[in-house]
């Protein structure tokens, strides 16, 4: 059931009963204008920075807007280039010419066939029947297991042979023979269809035979051509991509040493080694970078990759074989989610944030929402939600709800939030999974309020478990370090004078 007010929500008796809705940006709580312009980033292909605390959305908003964006319609290839192999050739492939590859793939496979289905000849040349008796058997037994008689026979290796040398009582004498197989691994024919002379090749599978006429040969040579290219970026692929702390070969990609240095006969082509980054495989999709301010310099390349829509790909460790590769304009069309903390936003690049605003948009994020009969019903389908995602937990009770509620409304009091309800939902979270593992232990049906209000008990931070326990933080450390660490550890000497306070 579809919940819009609280009254909705009385009229259950678990959250189980909860209609979540199919849009993920319609999950989010609360955050109506950050909703509002990731619908609109999402048709449009804008840029967001999210500026908020942690836990009230912001990656949620990134995931959701990648689940709205249309399906991708380029896969990124490189192939070897026979003149210059430290200079892949870069390709670009359409969604239709892949989708006819893959039909290529499956139409390649030919036709499996009974041995009994095929030409005598063509049978007994791939080593199934026995020239003697017409016993069929798998072309790994040399000898026939019917008559005894070898299948070799009238192969080029029996006493038909012009010299009248028995080759294969030879190769038994010596002991090799067990190791032969009957017959050819794959025979050519050409056949008439409809008036046209066609080829027709079959080959050995086991018990069956493989027959690929005309048309499976033709795409069996399509598909020969791709031997020599590497897929970079599929075009079935996840639209969202976390870059969030991530190094620099991750971000921007790079070409693996090779301890052979690529060498035609024992090395590792230059073409194979060439691995995409996170601003690659976000091509066409979502790149969140949450606490971007941490990537440090490493903004001014996601700069660059934004302004130009491609970014090379090389080797980046300089004593590496791969220090000489280079993939050159490699797409990287994405749409930039970045996120961070207040306190943060001086640390990011003055021309990132202008690229953002100038296609796209900057949001504070909010921390609370009114506490109305709307949005207690949203806090209802939070809930829902949670559960739901953890898959490990019962269904909460309605009462249980309202202890929710009530504990949302106490933390965004503790906010300066009056009346209102938190949005830092990721801690409010984990208090739903901590009581539902104590309604698991207990065997209950239900998630209860008595399991949330006990699950609050558990979920305090460590901070307030020391008070609690000791009096003071200051208390907590002189009984929980000895003598010797009291007078060695820095950690000690630095916390000798906390103030409680700040932990209030």
């Amino acid at each position: 059931m579809t919940v819009n007010v609280w009254e909705d929500v009385e009229k259950l008796k678990h959250t189980g009963q909860i209609e979540i809705p199919a849009d993920p940006l319609d999950r989010v709580l609360g955050q109506e204008e950050a909703i509002s312009l990731a619908k609109i980033a999402a048709i449009q292909r804008r840029n967001l920075l999210l500026v908020g605390p942690p836990g009230t959305g912001k990656s949620m908003i990134a995931r959701a807007i990648s689940m709205n964006l249309p399906k991708a319609t380029q896969e990124i290839r490189v192939s070897h280039n026979p003149e210059n192999p430290e200079r892949p050739f870069l390709n670009i492939i359409e969604a239709a010419e892949v989708k006819s590859e893959e039909g290529d793939e499956k139409g390649s496979d030919g036709t499996l066939v009974n041995p009994e289905d095929i030409p005598k000849s063509v049978a007994e040349r791939l080593g199934y029947l026995c020239r003697g008796c017409g016993h069929i058997s798998s072309p790994e037994e040399v000898n026939c297991p019917s008559c005894g008689r070898s299948k070799l026979e009238g192969q080029g290796t029996g006493g038909n042979n012009p010299f009248g040398v028995n080759i294969m009582g030879i190769l038994q004498s010596t002991g090799l023979s067990p190791q032969m197989t009957a017959g050819k691994e794959r025979v050519n024919t050409i056949r008439v269809q409809n008036g046209v002379e066609e080829t027709v090749v079959f080959e050995r599978a086991g018990m069956k035979v493989r027959m690929l006429d005309t048309k499976a040969l033709e795409k069996r040579n399509k598909l020969s051509k791709k031997s020599n290219t590497k897929t970079l970026v599929k075009l079935d692929r996840n639209p969202f991509v976390m870059a969030t702390g991530a190094s620099e070969t991750e971000l921007l990609g790079d070409v693996r040493h090779d301890p052979y240095g690529g060498h035609d006969k024992i090395g590792v082509p230059a073409y194979q080694r060439v691995i995409p980054g996170a601003i690659h495989e976000a091509h066409e999709g979502v790149l969140f970078v949450d606490e971007i301010s941490h990537l440090g310099s490493l903004q001014r390349y996601i700069l660059t990759a934004m302004q130009d829509k491609k970014f090379p790909i090389t080797g980046r460790n300089p004593q590496s074989s791969g220090a000489s590769v280079k993939v050159e304009n490699v797409p990287c069309d994405f749409i930039l989610v970045a996120a961070c903390n207040m306190q943060d936003l001086e640390n990011i690049l003055s021309p990132l944030r202008s690229r953002i605003i100038g296609n796209g948009y900057e949001v504070l994020v909010d921390v609370a929402m009114p506490d109305n009969s709307h949005n207690r019903a949203k806090y209802a389908q939070f809930v829902a939600q949670e559960i739901a995602m953890d898959g490990h937990v019962p269904p909460a009770a309605i009462d249980a709800v309202e202890e929710i509620i009530s504990e949302g409304k106490r933390r965004a009091k503790l906010d300066g939030q009056m009346n209102a309800l938190t949005l830092r939902l990721r801690e409010l979270g984990g208090l739903i999974r901590a009581a539902g593992d104590i309604a698991v232990m207990e065997k209950a049906k239900y998630i209860t309020a008595d399991h949330v209000k006990r699950a609050k008990k558990r979920s305090e931070p460590v901070e307030e478990q020391i008070k609690q326990r000791y009096g003071s933080y200051q208390k907590g450390m002189t009984h929980d370090i000895s003598d010797a660490q009291k007078q060695k550890s820095e950690y000690y000497l630095q916390n000798e004078h906390i103030d409680d306070s700040m932990y209030q």
